[in-house]
């Protein structure tokens, strides 16, 4: 099947991030995607609470939820919205950054809340702490969509194999990754952790990103990485869209799942230890 990937450069404006994404949609499904997937907070990259707090809104009331919802009904595909930041009611008011797989019929098939927070200092003036806005998840979630079954991650989940072990576990084809990434951190370690969980789970990894320089009507700007990447049950990276926004399309071909599986069966091949 053909599956198509967004990379998107999003400012903190929701509504105008919207009318670019749904155009994005669109074109990924004239070009024949049947699988579409959107990278992290494809509704708004902001680095201010206040700002966040104004433009959010619950996940009931989401326009880009709803929109693309509707897209997905109309256009009879699949859609991984890679995640929303929403408003949640939670007594200290911390968001949730909230995965979506939604079916042909506008059907939300599963939700995801991402579990690991970004609390890092990578240098003196790249500081994050997600944690402070949004609060994590706790329950790991498979979906199963009609052509396979999607295990789903966002971002900094990359860095935790025991997620991607449990999904896999759990009867995963594909992991899903999708990212605002540090440029910092994505020059170091991107390539090398998304093929690592492609290649020990014998699974399709896909991670649409965001990209460049997001703007701001705080005048309070923030940089990713992009390189939205695609890699086969075999650790080959299939498409790496650099970074320019756009549609990328793929062919999707789960039957190579089995066959690296049969190749490197080191799945059949663990065995229970004692730790240190």
């Amino acid at each position: 099947m053909k599956a198509a990937l967004l990379q998107l450069n999003v400012s903190d404006d929701p509504v105008a991030n919207l009318l670019r994404t749904i155009q994005m949609v669109e074109q990924a499904a004239d070009q024949g995607a049947e699988f579409i997937l959107t990278p992290e907070v494809t509704n708004c990259v902001s680095t201010s609470r206040s700002h966040q707090q104004s433009v959010l809104q619950f996940e009931d009331e989401d326009p880009t939820l709803k929109a693309l919802r509707d897209v997905a009904a109309t256009r009879g595909v699949h859609i991984l919205i890679g995640s929303l930041g929403l408003k949640t009611n939670d007594p200290d008011g911390r968001f949730a950054n909230r995965s979506f797989l939604i079916c042909p019929r506008g059907d939300i098939l599963a939700r995801y809340d991402k579990i690991h927070m970004f609390d890092v200092a990578i240098n003196e003036s790249e500081t994050f702490k997600e944690s402070s806005g949004y609060r994590p998840g706790t329950q790991a979630v498979m979906a199963q969509a009609d052509f396979g079954q999607i295990g789903m991650a966002i971002c900094y989940d990359m860095r935790f194999p025991r997620l991607a072990d449990a999904l896999v576990s759990a009867g995963a084809q594909i992991l899903t990754y999708p990212a605002a990434f540090s440029p910092v951190t994505g020059a170091a370690h991107w390539h090398s952790l998304l093929r690592a969980r492609a290649i020990e789970g014998g699974v399709w990894v896909i991670a649409p990103a965001q990209t460049g320089t997001h703007s701001s009507a705080q005048n309070r700007t923030r940089d990713t990485y992009g390189h939205s990447l695609v890699v086969d049950p075999w650790g080959e990276v299939i498409l790496d869209a650099r970074t320019d926004p756009g549609v990328y399309v793929f062919d999707l071909d789960l039957e190579k799942v089995a066959e690296a599986r049969r190749r490197i069966p080191s799945r059949d091949n663990a065995r229970p230890f004692k730790a240190p």
